[in-house]
C-alpha cells in the first residue's frame, strides 16, 4: 500500500483567552499552554494584551521569537490572506482574541473563513466563551437560543429592537441574548426595566469567571425592585419571554 504524503501546511489553532485578569490555568487546560510554547506566529485583536497573555501562560517562551499581525476593526480584509503564509509555508498560527474565544462575537471569524478556503486544518481549543457560559446558567432554553451580537444605539431603534426579540422569544420559545458595551451597561438596564413586559425574564452576567462574577435571573417584575452596578464590566443579556 503506497502511503500518501502528510499535508505539509501548518495548522490554525483557535487559542481561547481569560476573561479577565484570573489566573490562566484556573479557567484554561493545559493543552493552550503546549500550544504556546510551540506556536511562534499569532494573529491577534490588539497585540499588547495577547503578548501579556503569552507571557503570563508561558514566561520562559522568549517574545523575540514571536510575529504577530493584528485582524481587528481597522484592519484592510485584503491584507488577511496573507497573514496564513506561515501555514502554507509549513507552520502553525495562533488566533487569539482578546477576550474568551476567537471568532465568537470577534472579528477573527474572517481569519477562520480565509483558512478553510485555503485548506488550512482548523483547531478550535477549549475555553470560556462568556456567551455560553452566561446561557449555561441562566436557566433559559438552551435548546433553541439566538445571540443578537449589539443592540442599535439609536434610542427608538433599539426599543424596536427589544421589542421584537421579546416577541421572537415568545413565539419561538427560544432565548435571545445581546452584549452592550461596558460604559452603557447601566443604560441598558434602566431600557430593558421600561421596555419588557413583567413576565419577561432577564438573566444578567456579569464578569464571568470572575472575584466579581455576578449572575442572576429574574422576572422584569423582580427587576423592577433591583439596582445593580453594571458600570464598565462586561456583560451578557438573555431575555425570554414564556407566557
Amino acid at each position: 500500500m503506497e502511503l500518501k504524503p502528510l499535508d505539509p501546511k501548518g495548522k490554525l489553532y483557535l487559542i481561547p483567552t481569560r476573561l479577565g485578569d484570573d489566573v490562566p490555568l484556573e479557567v484554561l487546560p493545559i493543552s493552550i499552554k503546549k500550544v504556546l510554547e510551540q506556536v511562534n506566529h499569532y494573529i491577534v485583536e490588539n497585540e499588547k494584551p495577547a503578548r501579556r497573555f503569552i507571557k503570563k501562560v508561558s514566561p520562559s517562551k522568549s517574545q523575540r521569537s514571536i510575529v504577530i499581525q493584528t485582524v481587528n476593526k481597522y484592519t484592510d480584509t485584503s491584507e488577511i490572506p496573507a497573514y496564513l503564509t506561515p501555514c502554507l509555508n509549513g507552520e502553525s498560527i495562533g488566533l487569539m482574541s482578546d477576550a474568551g474565544c476567537p471568532g465568537i462575537a470577534d472579528p477573527g471569524a474572517e481569519v477562520i473563513k480565509i483558512a478553510h478556503e485555503k485548506n488550512i486544518k482548523v483547531i478550535p481549543l477549549v475555553g470560556p466563551s462568556s456567551i455560553l457560559l452566561a446561557m449555561m446558567s441562566s436557566g433559559m432554553n438552551g435548546q433553541s437560543f439566538t445571540f443578537n451580537g449589539y443592540l442599535p444605539i439609536d434610542k427608538a431603534d433599539r426599543k424596536s429592537t427589544i421589542k421584537q426579540l421579546e416577541k421572537i422569544s415568545l413565539e419561538k420559545n427560544q432565548a435571545q441574548i445581546f452584549i452592550e458595551t461596558p460604559y452603557r451597561n447601566d443604560k441598558m438596564f434602566a431600557d430593558l426595566k421600561a421596555i419588557l413586559h413583567p413576565n419577561t425574564h432577564l438573566c444578567i452576567a456579569s464578569d464571568i469567571t470572575l472575584t466579581t462574577e455576578f449572575i442572576s435571573t429574574k422576572t422584569m417584575s423582580e427587576w423592577q425592585h433591583e439596582e445593580i452596578d453594571l458600570h464598565k464590566k462586561p456583560t451578557i443579556y438573555i431575555i425570554q419571554r414564556d407566557y
